[in-house]
């Protein structure tokens, strides 16, 4: 059975912190740096840095001269970020809303977002600022999950899909922003470079369970009348016996026009 403490949330830092040393988070992240494309002497914007987990690689990338920002909204994450990146002098933390960037115009010459934009009120209006911000020609490299993409093997499928549509319509405020970018990118008048997906795959359910928040989430699907209470056996079966799940991410490159 689901005991109490699978229904609590883990401690933000933590879970950011436990995806990026995980073989998957380790891949997508490399990849993403590849795709900006850094160079030295650029200003590189991070939307969300959350704890600052990627900006010492950017900084070393724009290394001597360039600069690296991040900005978020968390004081508690603002504060972590500024603690770990205390020794880096190309990096500065600012406090700030994604939506309203507290940045001047044409400042910037690439700027990512690192599964902030499925969370966010207004995705269009957080394109919009990063057109403001950027330089002409300037490059930003969004990696954005679709939830209706997480697929766990069940013998009991229906019982994922119930899952998956409870995280998509109650959980995630934006669970389809991995397919939406590139078409809300021509929206905003940037020109779209690629499209590329990842699908990690996990055979280790405690893994999927750190990551996906498997138990957790089951518990507020049953409370939430998704899944019946017998969805306690299942995810419990699923722990206990050969486990595969995939989920689904988009790698976007998008661009200012020149």
């Amino acid at each position: 059975m689901i005991n109490n403490d699978s229904r609590s949330r883990p401690d933000p830092i933590a879970y950011l912190d436990h995806v990026a040393a995980s073989t998957a988070g380790r891949d997508y992240k490399q990849q993403v740096l590849q795709l900006l494309d850094l160079h030295p002497g650029q200003t590189v914007l991070d939307i969300g840095c959350g704890p600052g987990t990627d900006l010492a690689a950017m900084a070393t990338a724009v290394a001597p001269a360039g600069q690296v920002i991040g900005v978020d909204r968390d004081p508690v994450m603002i504060a972590e970020a500024r603690a770990r990146l205390a020794e880096q002098p190309l990096v500065e933390i600012r406090s700030g809303d994604v939506h309203a960037l507290p940045l001047d115009e044409g400042s910037v010459d690439r700027a990512r977002t690192d599964r902030v934009l499925q969370h966010v009120a207004d995705p269009t209006q957080v394109l919009a600022e990063f057109r403001r911000a950027a330089r002409p020609e300037g490059r930003i490299v969004m990696a954005e999950p679709d939830w209706e993409g997480l697929l766990i093997d069940s013998p009991q499928p229906a019982m994922s899909r119930a899952l998956v549509r409870f995280l998509a319509a109650e959980i995630i405020r934006n669970p389809t922003i991995g397919r939406n970018l590139a078409r809300l990118c021509r929206e905003a008048g940037l020109v779209v470079r690629s499209v590329v997906t990842a699908a990690p795959v996990f055979r280790d359910f405690t893994t999927a369970d750190h990551l996906f928040g498997l138990r957790r989430n089951v518990a507020r699907a049953i409370d939430a009348g998704y899944l019946k209470p017998d969805a306690e056996g299942w995810i419990d079966d699923l722990s206990s016996q050969p486990f595969l799940a995939s989920a689904l991410l988009f790698l976007v490159v998008a661009e200012i026009p020149g």
